[in-house]
């Protein structure tokens, strides 16, 4: 069984991130979704417990997806879980300079056991992140083609 972590701080959990998982989980037989607390990021908009349970929420009939609370380095958690790779999302260049460098890192740290994945956000969503939601929704603005139902929700 070929398991797969995909790392991130999830806040929010966007459309482009679902897309990812959705990617990986028609490739492999287990994506384990780790919410992550992100330490070069101030408090987010939702605790870490809040993502975790909105995320379980929107994959809970999703037999090999599974969704956890990781802490650490994200290798630590892969290992932990006998993944054989990190899945990252690509959404331009910019993104894969620095994914570039981190699984080169990642695979250092690992002592060569975890191998990074990147996919391609689907082209709907190159553009968005968390922090654009996050933003938009401080101004007001409708934020529904970019969060789940349930996401959208829970920012209300």
């Amino acid at each position: 069984m070929t398991k797969v972590l995909y790392p991130g701080s999830f806040d929010p959990i966007t459309y482009g991130h679902m897309d990812i998982i959705k990617q990986a989980s028609n490739l492999f037989d287990e994506v384990i979704v780790a919410v992550m607390k992100n330490p070069l990021k101030n408090n987010g908009f939702f605790s870490l417990e809040e993502r975790f349970k909105l995320i379980e929420e929107i994959y809970k009939e999703s037999s090999n997806i599974k969704v956890v609370i990781g802490s650490g380095a994200a290798v630590d958690v892969a290992l932990y879980y006998n993944c054989k790779a990190l899945v990252r999302g690509l959404r331009g260049v910019t993104d894969f300079d620095s994914e570039l460098q981190l699984a080169a890192i990642n695979k250092n740290i690992s002592n060569g056991q975890i191998n990074t994945i990147c996919l391609f956000a689907d082209s709907t969503y190159q553009y968005l992140s968390s922090s654009a939601v996050r933003e938009l929704y401080y101004l007001n603005k409708d934020i529904t083609n970019y969060v789940h139902p349930i996401v959208c929700e829970e920012m209300q």
